[in-house]
């Protein structure tokens, strides 16, 4: 059984905190993520749609301030819903503020090209298994890399590499990282994963104060807040997926008209407002956007109250909107629908994508060997030495791990935004021209 002393616990990894009077904990650790410079670089990173001259489509970064927007409203529902349960000194502020601040965070790890970008890493480790810089890799060490996943990259940021390097990172209280891991398994289960090996320990230590148990090794039950995350990501992605497309031309308001009737129900006419803002979609969408998320907020509080025992009990194995069957939540699924047929194989998106490949490649191909040149030879090869600066990590030479080591090229790889990773890219395969 969980429980919400722990659960909600303000303590932070290894470093106590000094009280700020005009600050709670979780406003500490929403401001910490704001001003990190890996939040930053989430403004140039693809959402769905990569090099968009729109200025209109989303980014990684407004697609998580959404979130956090969505989370926050999320959780303060919940609150009122199940206060009786909650610690008495809680309130419902500091209740949203971990989800707001866990949302915010929650695609802070994403390299560039999006999940395209994961797919593209994934297939480079796959295809050179057998190479001389990761031969020599156990098969559970590869797993990491192999099932490399933007989740467990924003864990290893938050956790480890931002502002505090090796020295408990951003040091965000464990309600925030909790709340943040949507799925609380090594990679070595495969994809998706939120926790690399090389952070289980720290992982661990956050499960044990948080009170969430290790179903297996390697495995844990999650935290009931990660389910309110995982639905205001759903919801955002789902609808504000669809509106970009709209932008470009993908989709037509025909084609989304009955998803929009599901999602605003009766108190709204989705034809009438749409006329009446012209059939401009970007007016129409200012006008009932909020009556669309309130229903779905809604919809998924409701949701959290009717399976809380098995919440509470760590048994439920489904997401919020699965488990929902009501007709605004047919607005999500029609939504969905529409980005599997429409939205996400569109030409120019998947051009756009398979140059992601290439480009990705050709950095690991130079960074990885460099690295492993690096070990073997230390300054003595210039090359390495002059790839090891560029990544800027000190200890990535014999006082870490091959598998740390591999891992440090990740951060700086991952860290990248499109627009860099691309001329990157050109400047080691010799070419003049740049972005």
């Amino acid at each position: 059984m969980l429980y919400w002393d722990s659960l909600l616990s303000a303590t932070r990894y290894a470093h106590p905190a000094v009280r700020d009077p005009n600050r709670s904990e979780f406003h500490r650790d929403y401001d910490r993520i704001v001003f990190s410079t890996a939040f930053r670089r989430l403004g140039r990173k693809t959402q769905v749609h990569p090099f968009s001259v729109n200025d209109h489509v989303h980014s990684r970064l407004t697609h998580s301030i959404e979130v956090s927007s969505v989370g926050r409203s999320l959780a303060i529902t919940v609150f009122h819903l199940i206060k009786q349960h909650l610690p008495k000194h809680f309130n419902e502020y500091h209740f949203g503020m971990i989800l707001q601040s866990a949302c915010l965070a929650h695609d802070i790890g994403n390299p560039p090209f999006g999940h395209a970008g994961e797919a593209a890493i994934r297939e480079w480790f796959r295809k050179n298994r057998a190479s001389a810089p990761l031969k020599d890799l156990s098969d559970k060490e590869m797993k990491d890399f192999e099932n490399f996943d933007g989740n467990a990259q924003g864990h290893r940021i938050l956790s480890k590499l931002e502002y505090h390097f090796l020295d408990g990172g951003m040091r965000l209280t464990y309600a925030t990282i909790g709340s943040m891991i949507k799925y609380p398994r090594l990679a070595s289960f495969g994809t998706p994963t939120s926790i690399f090996s090389t952070e289980s320990d720290l992982y661990r230590e956050t499960a044990n104060v948080l009170g969430l148990p290790e179903i297996e090794t390697g495995r844990w039950v999650r935290h009931p807040l990660s389910f309110l995350l995982e639905a205001a990501d759903d919801i955002c992605y789902s609808i504000l997926d669809v509106e970009d497309a709209i932008e470009l031309g993908i989709l037509s308001f025909a084609e989304v008209r009955s998803m929009f009737i599901y999602l605003c129900g009766d108190e709204v006419n989705v034809d009438k407002e749409f006329e009446e803002n012209g059939q401009n979609f970007r007016d129409f969408l200012s006008s009932i956007r909020g009556h669309a998320i309130q229903n779905l907020i809604d919809d998924i509080a409701q949701v959290f109250v009717n399976h809380y025992d098995e919440i509470m009990a760590g048994k439920l194995d489904k997401s919020l909107i699965d488990l929902s069957r009501s007709e605004t939540m047919e607005g999500i699924r029609i939504a969905k629908r529409l980005g599997r047929e429409r939205i996400y194989p569109d030409r120019r998106k998947t051009e756009l994508e398979v140059g992601s490949y290439t480009t990705l490649s050709t950095v690991l191909d130079a960074f990885i060997s460099g690295v492993y040149e690096f070990r073997l030879y230390g300054k003595n090869s210039y090359r390495a030495d002059r790839i090891v600066r560029l990544i800027g990590q000190a200890k990535i030479g014999q006082s870490v791990s091959s598998v740390e080591a591999y891992h440090q090229v990740l951060d700086f790889v991952s860290g990248m935004t499109d627009n860099y990773a691309i001329y990157l890219a050109r400047q080691i395969g010799g070419l003049v021209n740049t972005l």
